[in-house]
Formats: C-alpha cells, structure tokens, sequence
C-alpha cells in the first residue's frame, strides 16, 4: 500500500513538472513569433550624432552681400542679407558650409551735406542659418563705409571761375577790373559748390566682406 501510494506521488511530481516545462517552452516560442513579446534593442543610426562647436570671438566670416546699400538708397533697421562664399573651418572641422545665409540690418545712411559732411553707410549681420532648425543669434562688427573728401575738387570748382574772371577783367579794364573779375568768378563758384551735395557712397550686391565676431558663436555639427 505504501509502494502505491509512493508511486502516485512521484508520478504526479513528473506530470506537472512537464506541463511546467511545456509551457515555458510555448511562451519562448509565442515571444520569439511575437515581436511585441520580445525586448527591445537600441538601434543605431550611423552619420546622426552631433556635437557642439563654439568659433571664438574674432573669428572672421567671409561674406558675399545679396543687398545693395548706400547713404542714398538705404534707410536704417533696412534688412540686409548675404551668404557665406566659402566654409568656415575651426581645427579642420567644417562649422559652417559655404552659401550658408546671413542676415543683419542697416545702422547707418547719412547723405553728404552741401556745405559739409561726407556720404557713409554702415550695416551689421545679427542672425545666422547654422546647421541645426532656424537661424542662431550672432554679435558682429560693422561693415561701414565713408565718401571720399570733395575739398579738392571744390577748391578747384571755386578758384577755376576765380581766375577766368580775373584775366576777363583785366582784359577789359586792368587790374582794378581783375579783382573784381575774380571776386565776381569765386562767388558764382562758391555758389555752385553749395548748391551741390559730395559724393555718395553704396556697398553693391555681390561685395565681398570680412564680418568679424565681437562675441563667441556655438553652433551642432555632425560628428
């Protein structure tokens, strides 16, 4: 009776610690079948890292403008525009591609006066399309440029009538009628001079300039 009863329980121990068995075995196979099942794994994408690079203030960018400017034809806080026409490198890495675009704004317009004072324009470039979603804030010098002096040319725009009135005058009535002559002359050349504005100054579409950072400038690379 005791052999009996020591066979049925050793049986009933096999019998279910196959169906135990079994049942791991299924679930193995369920999860391998079933993606959902089974654990995730980190994918890699090759090419996607990016890291940090910040060019140091003094770091110069070589502008090409894609806006004309000038004392007589720009406004200031006008919207200027360029783009890079060669990459920048910082220890042979590429920062920033060539054709990368630029943009800024007018800080000065002044016209030349009739009596005094010289055509100037100035711009600078605030914003950068770096690598990466938008346009990134950039601190810049200023691009200026300042109308050659006239005073030459007017000293020679009053003496020239000057002194056509002079020898007018003395041809006709001697000295006396030279002075007269010339003061007559150097008046109507000072007119003239007054009533004319110096020169202008422009900054044409197509200019290459050196922009400069005031302050450092972090942009993402790829790695």
């Amino acid at each position: 009776m005791k052999r009996l009863i020591l066979f049925a329980g050793t049986l009933a121990v096999t019998v279910a610690w196959s169906s135990g068995a079994a049942n791991a075995s299924n679930n193995s196979v369920s999860s391998d079948r079933n993606p959902r099942l089974a654990a995730p794994a980190a994918v890699a994408t090759p090419g996607t890292a990016v890291r940090e690079v910040t060019l140091p203030a003094g770091t110069v960018l070589p502008v090409t403008l894609a806006t004309a400017v000038g004392s007589d034809i720009s406004r200031v806080e006008q919207p200027v525009e360029g783009r890079l026409r060669r990459a920048v490198t910082y220890h042979g890495v590429e920062v920033l591609p060539a054709g990368t675009a630029v943009k800024g704004h007018v800080t000065a317009a002044q016209r030349p006066g009739r009596v005094k004072g010289r055509g100037y324009v100035a711009i600078r470039f605030t914003d950068i399309d770096a690598p990466g979603p938008g346009f990134e804030h950039m601190t810049t010098t200023q691009v200026s440029r300042l109308a050659p002096t006239t005073k030459q040319k007017d000293a020679v725009e009053i003496l020239a009538p000057a002194a056509a009135g002079a020898v007018i005058g003395r041809v006709a009535s001697g000295k006396s009628a030279a002075r007269e002559g010339a003061l007559i002359g150097g008046a109507a050349g000072t007119g003239y001079v007054l009533s004319t504005r110096g020169k202008e100054v422009r900054i044409g579409k197509g200019a290459a300039l050196a922009v400069r950072l005031r302050a450092p400038l972090t942009v993402k690379v790829r790695s």
